[in-house]
């Protein structure tokens, strides 16, 4: 069969990929159209394996928030150089996958990652795949670095991200009162994510391990060394306390007035049921 220009031109927008290779994969395939999208599909796995050990330290972080503010999700992906981090093809791909992780069902933590590569985008092909072929077409190293969805019925979801897409926040308040005046906080505490780069949302999520060892660096400081065996205890405990109102979220002091922590900001801004109930801070 003869490979007409029409016939790689329909190849090159179906796949996107470069003229040369579409051309080439539909000789490949004797130009049978979808034997030549398998064709790039499967040297697009190949192009990934190749330039799976480059370094990946640019990036971008997107976030999508449903209509209703009831739901919402965050990505982050990495990818070699700023160039690319800045195409259009790049900036598809951000959109397409915040769009799968917000239509997902993803877990929590550090299986959430791994749970929405294997997720499907809305061509048929998993978050992997799809990744695959963007490395195939933009020829640098990309992968998925963290992924996040929440969804309330009892609140709002929000999102904040910064100017240069490097750090975004995501985060939920359980809250009944006025919607607009949820969501417009939800910005507020987003940006106050994005600035104090909280790890853990209250001091009980805080692992056991975590915190025994942060009392162990205390413990053998010099510092503590020189006071009273009486007062350790006491010092260590005072140390903790200004240890989770670094990294706690709640507890951490409000950027737009400092004289509030964040809980007690939603609150008074909010209402006494109002509560952050959910974040997660990416950053590239």
């Amino acid at each position: 069969m003869a490979i007409t220009a029409a016939l790689v031109r329909e190849l090159r927008e179906k796949t996107g990929a470069a003229m040369m290779d579409c051309k080439k994969a539909l000789e490949a395939s004797g130009g049978d159209l979808e034997g030549a999208v398998d064709h790039l599909r499967k040297s697009g796995l190949k192009t990934a394996a190749k330039k799976a050990d480059r370094d990946t330290s640019e990036g971008r972080v997107a976030a999508k928030i449903g209509d209703d503010a009831r739901c919402g999700s965050l990505i982050a992906i990495r990818c070699e150089t700023d160039f690319v981090a800045n195409t259009e093809d790049f900036t598809t791909l951000m959109r397409d996958l915040a769009e799968t992780a917000f239509n997902g069902d993803l877990p929590s933590g550090e299986e959430a990652a791994a749970a929405f590569s294997s997720m499907t985008v809305d061509n048929g092909v998993t978050v992997e795949e799809h990744v695959q072929q963007a490395i195939g077409k933009l020829g640098e190293n990309i992968r998925v670095a963290d992924a996040a969805r929440f969804t309330t019925s009892d609140g709002y979801v929000g999102s904040y991200v910064h100017h240069n897409h490097r750090v975004g926040a995501l985060a939920a308040i359980k809250s009944q009162a006025d919607a607009d005046k949820v969501k417009a906080m939800l910005v507020r505490l987003c940006q106050h994510i994005a600035a104090s780069k909280p790890a853990y949302l209250h001091a009980a999520d805080v692992p056991g391990d975590v915190i025994e060892r942060e009392r162990e660096v205390f413990r053998d400081s010099d510092e503590l060394a020189k006071k009273p065996a009486e007062m350790r205890e006491k010092i260590i405990d005072g140390k903790m306390s200004k240890f989770f109102s670094d990294r706690c979220l709640v507890d951490q002091a409000w950027i737009f007035d400092d004289k509030l922590t964040v809980a007690k900001a939603v609150k008074a801004e909010l209402g006494g049921d109002s509560e952050v109930e959910f974040f997660s801070l990416m950053e590239v």
